[in-house]
């Protein structure tokens, strides 16, 4: 249905006459009246009717009058949001708690100021639960950690970020091999589910480590605390500080060339929310200062 129908029909109605509704429109009243027997042909009933010069919209005509007029307004808003220089709406975001706590604060503050019509939501979570929630299209985008498999041609990956191994210890502690250190300490492991952690298994388990465990954890700011007391060391990515108030850990390097944890920004190629996608890219993609 052609939304000029529409409007004519609700110009039409407004004004009570076809040659007044021809005026607003800059037509002939022969092409308004066509639009309405038109639109009445597409309906499948009389609309409007005549007496003299007036019109007079039918039961049927009054019946469609308000879905009428929101139809055009919503054309209307599409069209405006479409031509548009500055860009609104919302975004689903899925982030990582390291990504969310140490990376985004100075791009969202960036973000903020250059767009602030769009609305973002950020979702925490695991990366590959944000992962399966991009691709089932629950949200629009994630910041996570690159998966361990490949990513379908469907999607678009952009690295942000690249977190090199490190071993993290108190104050205490005087050793500075690294090998040494995860051999003769307890281990408070990066938590094997997490895609970083499966890294620094890895690690360990090529360089024939079998470190005494202490304690298996998912979050890196509580492997941070706890190591800060002394309980044990860890092998964790070097992420996007600050670390929680009063830690203050030694980061000691592993061999080169250390294996890394790339954090990065994902999204459906195809995604509705491509536009809003690519502001928020554009930002990212901005040299930032971040520790």
């Amino acid at each position: 249905m052609d939304t000029r129908f529409l409007e004519s029909f609700l110009i039409v109605v407004e004004q009570g006459s076809i040659a007044a509704a021809a005026r607003q429109l800059g037509l002939t009243p022969a092409t308004v009246a066509q639009r309405i027997h038109t639109l009445e042909q597409e309906i499948g009933c009389n609309l409007v009717q005549r007496d003299g010069r007036s019109v007079q919209p039918t039961e049927n005509g009054l019946a469609i009058l308000e879905q009428s007029s929101a139809i055009i307004t919503s054309v209307q808003d599409l069209c405006a949001i479409a031509t548009s220089t500055t860009p609104t709406g919302k975004l689903n975001l899925g982030a990582i708690s390291s990504a969310a706590n140490g990376l985004l604060p100075p791009y969202l503050k960036l973000f903020f100021e250059s767009f602030p019509g769009i609305e973002l939501r950020i979702t925490p979570g695991s990366s590959s639960t944000l992962y399966n929630a991009v691709m089932d299209g629950f949200i629009d985008a994630a910041f996570i950690v690159e998966p361990p498999f490949d990513i379908p041609g469907t999607c678009i990956w952009q690295t942000l970020r690249s977190e090199p191994l490190v071993v993290i210890t108190s104050g205490n502690i005087k050793e500075t091999d690294p090998h040494e250190i995860l051999r003769n300490y307890p281990l408070i492991r990066y938590d094997r589910n997490q895609w970083g952690g499966r890294l620094a298994h890895e690690y360990l388990r090529r360089n024939g480590i079998w470190p005494h465990e202490r304690l298996e954890l998912d979050s890196l700011d509580a492997i941070s605390v706890i190591v800060n007391q002394g309980t044990g060391v860890s092998l964790v990515p070097d992420w996007a500080l600050p670390w929680p108030d009063g830690v203050h850990l030694k980061k000691i390097a592993l061999p080169a060339p250390a294996p890394c944890r790339k954090i990065g920004f994902l999204f459906q190629r195809n995604t509705s929310r491509r536009r809003l996608i690519n502001n928020l890219l554009e930002i990212l993609l901005t040299p930032q200062t971040t520790t």
